[in-house]
């Protein structure tokens, strides 16, 4: 058994590894998709996709789908803010910023909620947590910074659209913790995958692609969005999550700006500057620290009281 168990953990680190670089290469996918289409036409028809694969996961597990019509108003605004808006917004964001700083951006999501959970519940941080979320601050404002100047001629909505993609994302996380212990992980990925796709598909009935920019890539970029980066990435991070826990887990996804950054440059010829590369370090670092420290304090990591 220990060796199973062994076996199981070094073949999840390694999924886990494979997973920042396919989602690392999402944003590549998604800028090309994005040619043809609007964000929350995206957004559909990368959660269709990602519904019927998963749909099919499901099948082959089990056909039981518990479910309780009161959650009906949680599902739908945990699909407004986690899928809706946080895509429309960080998908809205690749059009005026790099990818790289886009995801850069992103990884200040932890350090936002830990905020949240000090005003909002009263959760008292330690020392080190908090000199991490400054420290996230002050890399946010270095790569800010470097951009004052062309602030005005529009790469301010890109900026505000990626803090909206950070705020949008942790309502929806603090809002689907409420559901999170009612169901499964793939159930509840399933009905929020259902909410999303009913709450954009007015949109997208409007705003649909020209059929001459609906050409083989646009296709591919679908395929990969919905297939790997949604639905089996979904699959290897429930399964890490299960196996090496919450907080290892999160510290693999907060490596996501070195693989974007990465793709940017190779396909997009993205380059940042050299205030921006030192604001992205001091973000990634100070966020994987704090996503560390936080799990400490809460017993998620080995060795830790509960």
């Amino acid at each position: 058994m220990a060796s199973n168990r062994r076996i199981s953990k070094r073949s999840s680190y390694l999924l886990m590894i494979m997973l920042v670089f396919f989602w690392g290469f999402e944003y590549i996918a998604a800028k090309s998709a994005l040619d043809a289409c609007k964000p929350i036409t995206l957004v559909f028809f990368k959660y269709s996709v990602g519904f019927v694969v998963l749909t099919c996961v499901k099948l082959l597990r089990d056909r039981r789908l518990p479910f309780r019509k009161k959650d009906v108003p949680f599902l739908l605004i945990c699909a407004l803010f986690g899928d809706i808006l946080y895509y429309g917004s960080e998908y809205g964001a690749l059009s005026y910023l790099p990818v790289s700083i886009v995801t850069i951006l992103l990884a200040f999501v932890p350090a936002l909620s830990i905020i949240i959970e000090i005003f909002v519940y009263g959760r008292k941080p330690t020392v080190a947590i908090v000199a991490g979320i400054v420290a996230c601050s002050i890399g946010v404002a270095l790569i800010v910074g470097a951009d004052f100047s062309e602030l005005l001629a529009g790469k301010a909505t890109g900026y505000f659209l990626a803090f909206f993609a950070i705020v949008s994302w942790n309502i929806y996380n603090f809002i689907t913790a409420k559901l999170t212990g009612q169901y499964n992980p793939l159930d509840l990925t399933l009905y929020q995958l259902t909410a999303a796709i009913l709450l954009s598909a007015p949109y997208m009935i409007f705003h649909l692609p020209d059929a001459a920019q609906m050409d083989g890539r646009f296709f591919l970029a679908i395929a990969y969005l919905g297939v790997i980066s949604s639905a089996f990435g979904f699959v290897i991070y429930v399964n890490a999550v299960s196996v090496i826990g919450v907080t290892p887990s999160a510290l693999f996804s907060n490596m996501l700006p070195v693989t974007s950054t990465f793709f940017g440059w190779l396909f997009l010829d993205e380059m940042i500057s050299a205030a921006q590369i030192i604001g992205g370090v001091v973000v990634v670092a100070a966020g994987s620290v704090v996503i560390w420290l936080k799990g400490k304090q809460d017993g998620e990591l080995p060795g830790c009281r509960p």
